[in-house]
Order: C-alpha cells, then sequence, then structure tokens
C-alpha cells in the first residue's frame, strides 16, 4: 500500500461513493490507485475544477453526505477556490482534495508551485498540506470531523506527489463511525435558556420564526412543524431557509428579506413582537439591511454557532445547539407552560401566513399570465410550478433566476431541500455544475437548473460532461443579453448610467445542440409550456433557451439593489 491507495482506502472506509474531478501530472499516482483498486467509487472527470466544486457542493446539499472534488496543483488547485468558499460559507460539507509538487521540491522554482496551506487557510474549516506518508490517515480522519461536526463546512487535504508514491502502513486506515454526513454528533442549548426561551414565547403575542438553512441542514423539520403548530406562529425563511416546511405549510409565509421578498412578508416580520432566528445568521439580505426585523424586538436566537448569536441583533435569549435537539426540548418545554396556563388572545400566525401568500399570488398571477415579449421570467416560474412533478429539485443560479424563484417557486409537498442556490458568495456558473452534483445524489429526481445567459457563458462547458455521462438534467436559460442585477443597480442607483453590462445574445441552444444536448428556443410565451413539457418529458439532458424580459425593466421581487 502506498500513500495514494492508503487516501482511497480511507475515502472508500467514509462511505464516498461520488467524486467530482479533473486530472492533472502531480495527480497521477492518486488516479493510478483509483484505476487499480477496487473501492466503489465512482470519478466524475469534469471539464474545469471549478465545475468539479460545485457538482460536490450540489451532491452534498441534498443527500447531507460530504461532497468530495479533486484537482491538480497550480492553476488546478486555484480553480476549486470559488466552489470550496461558497459550501464553507453555506455550510455544506465538501472536502476539496487537491494533490501538489513533491515535498524535496519545494522552494526550487518547480512548474505548479504555490503555498496550498495558506491558500485555502482563510477559505476552509480544516485545511492541511501532508508532509509525510503516515499523516494521510489522520489528515482524512480530521477533515469529515470538521466537516460534519459543529457548523458544517469545507475541508482541504493537499497530497505531495512522491508522498502519493510511498509505502503507507495499513494498520493506520480506519474510519470514525458518524462522521459520514451531516449533522454529527449533536449537542443541545442549555436547559436553563430553553426555559427562558419558552417563557418568552408563551408571552408574545405575535411571535414569528424566522429560519435559515440550519433547519434544514439539522433536518428538524417535524420538530419545527410542531413549534409553529402548537404557538400558531408565522413563519419566514430565509432564501437559504427554503424547505423547512413545505412550501404549501399552512403557517409558511415564504421567503423574507430583500432578495425574494416582497412587502406582504416584510409586514409579517415587522409586526411581530418577537422573532426567533433558527439556523440563520440574520444577515444583510435576510433582514434587509438589519432593518427587519427593527432593533428593538425581543430576539431569541437559536445556532450551532455561536459566533452568530448576537453577531447583528442584541439577543434576549441565546440558544447554542443543534436545531433538531434544542427545538425538541423547547417544544416539551412550551407545551408543559401551555398546559398549565393558555396564551393571552394571540394574533393568528396561520392567517397572517396565508395572507401573505394570497397577496403575493395575487400579484404574480398577472405577470405569469401575460403574452408580453420578452418572455416575463414569472411565467417561466409558473409554467415550471405546474409542469414539474411533485418535490423535483430546482437549482438557480444568483442572477435572474434567484429571486424569482425564491418567491414564488411551489412545487415542494413535504419539507426537505428541494431549492438550492449558491447565496453565500454568488458566483455564476453554479447551477449547471450543482445541477450535475444534485441528480448524482439523488437519481430518482427531476433535476432542473435555472440561469441567466451569464451564468451559461461561465459553466457551458460541461455540456460535454452531462452528454457522457448521460446525466438527464434539465436547463433553462433566461436570455437577455445582459447582466442584469448590475444594470438594475444601475439604474436605480446611478441615474441610468449603464456602462459594460450589456452583451451579445447568444442561440443558446445551438451551442447546446453542439453538444448533443435536445434544446428548445421559445420567444413566444404562448409557446412556453409545449417547450418546457417536452424538455422534462425528454429522457435525456435537455436544455429550453427562453428570451426573457430583463432585470431593470421587470417587477423583480428585489427590495434593495447593490448601490
Amino acid at each position: 500500500m502506498n500513500g495514494a491507495d492508503a487516501l482511497v482506502r480511507m475515502l472508500q472506509l467514509y462511505g464516498v461513493k461520488h467524486i467530482f474531478g479533473l486530472c492533472g501530472d502531480t495527480s497521477l499516482p492518486y488516479y493510478d490507485a483509483l484505476a487499480r483498486l477496487d473501492h466503489g467509487i465512482d470519478h466524475i472527470l469534469t471539464r474545469d475544477e471549478r465545475s468539479a466544486a460545485y457538482m460536490a457542493d450540489g451532491y452534498a446539499r441534498v443527500t447531507a453526505r460530504v461532497g468530495v472534488c479533486e484537482g491538480p496543483s497550480g492553476g488546478g488547485a486555484t480553480y476549486l477556490l470559488p466552489g470550496v468558499i461558497e459550501a464553507n460559507e453555506s455550510s455544506v460539507p465538501l472536502l476539496a482534495i487537491t494533490s501538489d509538487i513533491s515535498v524535496g521540491s519545494r522552494g526550487r522554482y518547480p512548474l505548479t508551485e504555490l503555498d496550498q496551506r495558506a491558500l485555502y487557510k482563510p477559505l476552509t474549516c480544516w485545511n492541511t498540506l501532508i508532509d509525510r506518508v503516515d499523516q494521510i490517515p489522520n489528515a482524512v480522519r480530521s477533515a469529515f470531523r470538521h466537516i460534519t461536526t459543529g457548523r458544517p463546512g469545507a475541508a482541504h487535504i493537499g497530497l505531495p506527489y512522491d508522498i502519493q508514491k510511498h509505502p503507507a502502513d495499513a494498520i493506520d486506515v480506519w474510519a470514525q463511525a458518524g462522521h459520514q454526513q451531516v449533522p454529527a454528533l449533536r449537542s443541545m442549548a442549555d436547559p436553563s435558556d430553553i426555559e427562558r426561551a419558552a417563557a418568552l414565547l408563551h408571552g408574545a403575542r405575535s411571535p414569528v420564526i424566522f429560519c435559515g438553512a440550519g433547519v434544514v441542514i439539522s433536518q428538524a423539520h417535524d420538530e419545527l412543524d410542531q413549534l409553529v403548530t402548537q404557538l400558531d406562529a408565522a413563519l419566514v425563511t430565509t432564501v437559504s431557509g427554503q424547505g423547512c416546511l413545505a412550501d404549501a405549510h399552512p403557517h409558511n409565509a415564504g421567503v423574507v428579506g430583500s432578495n425574494g421578498g416582497i412587502e406582504a412578508t416584510r409586514e409579517v416580520v415587522a409586526q411581530a413582537d418577537l422573532v426567533m432566528f433558527i439556523g440563520c445568521r440574520a444577515g444583510s439580505t435576510a433582514t434587509e439591511h438589519w432593518k427587519v426585523p427593527q432593533r428593538e424586538v425581543p430576539i431569541i436566537h437559536l445556532d450551532i454557532d455561536a459566533a452568530t448569536i448576537a453577531a447583528n441583533y442584541r439577543t434576549d435569549v441565546a440558544l447554542w445547539g443543534d436545531a433538531k435537539l434544542s427545538l425538541q426540548a423547547l417544544n416539551l418545554a412550551l407545551a408543559d407552560r401551555l398546559r398549565r396556563q393558555a396564551r393571552d388572545a394571540a394574533v393568528s400566525g396561520r392567517r397572517l401566513a396565508e395572507r401573505a401568500r394570497q397577496i403575493k399570488w395575487s400579484r404574480f398571477a398577472p405577470l405569469a399570465a401575460s403574452l408580453d415579449r420578452p418572455i416575463k421570467p414569472e411565467r417561466v416560474v409558473d409554467c415550471l410550478n405546474r409542469l414539474l412533478p411533485p418535490n423535483s429539485i430546482v437549482v438557480a443560479d444568483p442572477g435572474t433566476p434567484c429571486p424569482y424563484f425564491s418567491a414564488y417557486l411551489n412545487n415542494s409537498t413535504v419539507p426537505g431541500r428541494y431549492f438550492l442556490t449558491n447565496r453565500a458568495h454568488g458566483a455564476l456558473g453554479y447551477a449547471m455544475s450543482a445541477g450535475v452534483g444534485a441528480w448524482f445524489g439523488r437519481p430518482d429526481c427531476t433535476v432542473v437548473a435555472v440561469m441567466g445567459d451569464g451564468s451559461f457563458g461561465f459553466t457551458c462547458g460541461e455540456l460535454e460532461t452531462i452528454v457522457r455521462r448521460q446525466v438527464p438534467l434539465k436547463m433553462v436559460v433566461f436570455s437577455n443579453a445582459v447582466f442584469g442585477w448590475i444594470k438594475a443597480s444601475q439604474k436605480v442607483g446611478y441615474d441610468e448610467r449603464y456602462f459594460s453590462v450589456d452583451f451579445t445574445r447568444t442561440e443558446h441552444a445551438l451551442v447546446a445542440q453542439a453538444f448533443g444536448v435536445k434544446s428548445w428556443r421559445v420567444e413566444e410565451p404562448a409557446q412556453l409550456d409545449a417547450a418546457m413539457a417536452a424538455a422534462l418529458s425528454h429522457p435525456g439532458p435537455a436544455l429550453v433557451d427562453v428570451l426573457s424580459q430583463p432585470l431593470q425593466d421587470a417587477a423583480t421581487p428585489v427590495s434593495q439593489w447593490m448601490g
């Protein structure tokens, strides 16, 4: 057994079934181990390391297992970075493995030399560069431990070329049970803080529950359902918190914040006399730059990461712990109080949520039915809401698609992660690759990647990967020939001084056809349903290119553009 063999065996022991990556000179021993050994791991060759990281990210989000990506030294190691930082800041369990120059070559100006340890340190929750072959097994154990316990995140292991070929001792090759997926090693908030939180919730007339991705990661769906039901509290979510309850849950008012929120959901939070953040950082987008909720409102904050609690709001009760365990205890404490004393007459959160949804859909309906050209994005969302099988997975890029699908996607009948978008850093080029990873994670689901034409240009090389691996991904391109988010910001904040945001329209359907993807181009609104239905029923990968209204001219559910 050599170092490369030890790495492969360690990944096997941790239950890794898929690795997304791209080959390079310094990875040759590692690739040889993957070729020689019987390990049950499927290596998905990508066309770009950035795409590999996004694929691993999408895979991890829909499976709760560690997504693994890999790339070679030098440029390959740098190309992984966008996906690594997105996963780390989005609390996605991801392991990035890079090969590196030989230890003996360090400092001698070999090709592709760079300080990988320093490069990855600020972007990961744990990071190492191997110096000796006997460090490999423990490095893998440490990586899996750090990215599955506490707040999940991304880890990096750098593996020098020569160490991959050094003899390794098989006795060190073992895995710690329980660190294969998140959440591992749950912890509960302090019981005395649980009681204080229960007292505040019991005494509140109109509490609102404000949820982020932490609820989904913890799989605390049933506990959250119990909390909002017995309190009759309205629930709002961040963009990443979608799926904490089903879209149609009667207490779910929908997404709140400057991206995907509307005035009706904003009012739900604004009228609250108590707000409970759960698994949410209360960041700028979710709180509209810390304006909603208002500063004087009492706050309860439950999070697995103590550093997020009270970072942006003065907090009356801090609950540091896993959402599922802590909500179980909170529900018991609250139920005990309700048995002993009924709450005073309170605002019905269910009615608040119902009213917010009614306002939202009444605003949405005429836009979705519009026959105007170019096609309104609302019509595309409505089409997918009607035609997609229930609980399909939709992956959205952060440009044109994100606000529309955050606000109006209505497809899930059960809680869980059925909507993915990269909200931590918002880099374009995410949806197509993350959609591939999501399909490998849940091949029984219909997976749809929605992107702007700017994003398509970032990532279209992966169409070859999609065809080669026979991934039945459905893709929708909003074609408006502009970096719309920036142009809309220039319109609102800079007196319509548009600069360097427009580009030439591409025939995206023809590009996809050149790769072997079945494609349709839609210019007429009345033709959209037929094209989308044909794409969804096609057994292989399919793409629908929609000539769509640009953001600066649209009724986009965005309350505040940058700038």
